[in-house]
């Protein structure tokens, strides 16, 4: 076997350049810790004995002896933030602001960590001004990202649109879907206020950005009902078929108390039929079921539940189910399917939730904007079965 001799010649000259290397590094760290101000190292012990105030305090010197030090001030200052100390945070953030011979990019940079200091605060008028003084920087981004936030805590729908319109720009992203939910807002706002008329450019604003947003023909059908248009009422409810057939569920009950008020009812349970058999949903099913029972009875009631639960057996159907049973049940009966009825109702409970696509959030009540995680139209509009605890 043939030794390569020149291994044994590279091995000292391997070892005294690794040996230089670390010299090297030992002098440079030595050289440095010599030029950082004493008040660093006060800064340090302080902290490290629990003694944050102090440490803040010598840090703030050390950075008035060195701007080079700023960096430890940003660390420190996001760490008391994370740790909930926001006042120590702002103070430090602000200390860096107000310093005239900090360079220009640091500064902008307390600024920005400053801005989330105030919204974490919840002065939000304090964030919104300097997150807006950021447009234009390489924190303009994010600041946009926030000011969005902080229209959509404080409802400021127009301002939303125009910053959600300006973050399309930045970043190449749509943001339709979420222009459209602000659309809504506005015209919901108006709606309640009895103002017709401005409600009806925001809806069609709402499905000019995004032409598959069912919120806006959800309100428009409301809109009409309240101006006393029934037929207009039930036209723009139907249309939701053509948008997201899932989301006729939510209105399945309008849809029929508008043929009813119209003297139609037996041709709005049909409709309602039709729906449930090609779009099988719990709301629609309740209230097929209820107006099946009003207008036909409790056979036809009843099998229209048993039906439905052999082609999508749930625990609710069959809650359904033993209802339907109870409405025709004879006396000596009644009493053992109420105690079964009870019993399933005890597993039952917690079911029939809507929930968040986005963060798995459960709430019995269906929300267009996600209290949880802030997403617009993350909700199914069909409940589950999932166990959960309700909102």
């Amino acid at each position: 076997m043939d030794i390569e001799y020149w291994w044994l010649l590279a091995l000292p000259l391997f070892f005294a350049l690794g040996w230089l290397a670390a010299r090297i590094d030992i002098k440079q760290v030595v050289s440095e810790s010599r030029v950082l101000p004493t008040s660093y190292f006060k800064g340090l012990n302080f902290l490290l004995n629990e003694q944050p105030d102090k440490a803040i305090e010598a840090f703030i010197e050390a950075v008035k002896v060195d701007p080079q030090t700023a960096e430890l001030h940003f660390a420190l200052a996001a760490l008391f933030r994370r740790r909930g100390e926001i006042e120590r945070a702002i103070r430090m953030h602000q200390n860096l602001v107000e310093r005239p011979d900090l360079p220009e990019d640091q500064k902008r940079a307390a600024l920005f960590e400053l801005a989330q200091d105030y919204l974490k605060a919840g002065l939000l008028d304090r964030a919104e001004e300097l997150f807006l003084k950021l447009a234009g920087t390489p924190h303009d981004e994010p600041a946009l990202k926030f000011l969005l936030e902080i229209y959509q805590q404080e409802k400021d729908w127009q301002k939303a649109i125009g910053i959600a319109e300006k973050l399309e720009v930045v970043t190449s992203r749509s943001h339709q879907k979420e222009i459209a939910n602000f659309h809504c807002e506005l015209a919901s706002r108006e709606i309640m206020h009895t103002r017709p008329d401005e409600a009806r450019p925001h809806l069609a604003c709402a499905l000019a950005h995004h032409r598959l947003c069912v919120r806006a023909n959800i309100l428009l059908g409301d809109l009409e009902l309240g101006n006393s248009n029934v037929e207009g009422a039930i036209d723009a409810w139907k249309r939701i078929e053509s948008q997201n057939p899932a989301y006729l569920a939510l209105v399945a009950e309008r849809i029929y108390s508008a043929y009813d008020q119209l003297g139609r009812g037996e041709e709005g349970l049909n409709l309602l039929r039709g729906y449930l058999e090609k779009y099988p949903s719990l709301d629609a099913l309740n209230v097929v079921f209820q107006a099946t029972f009003e207008r036909q009875g409790a056979e036809p009631a009843y099998r229209l539940v048993r039906d439905e639960l052999r082609r999508t057996p749930t625990m609710l159907g069959l809650d359904k189910l033993l209802e339907a049973q109870l409405l025709d049940a004879p006396i000596e009966r009644r009493r053992d399917l109420e105690l079964i009825k009870a019993l399933l109702q005890q597993h039952t409970q917690n079911l029939a939730m809507y929930k968040c696509d986005n963060c798995g959030f459960r709430a019995r009540q269906y929300y267009w904007h996600c209290p949880a995680c802030a997403s617009w139209e993350t909700y199914s509009p069909r409940r589950t079965e999932e166990k959960g605890v309700p909102a």
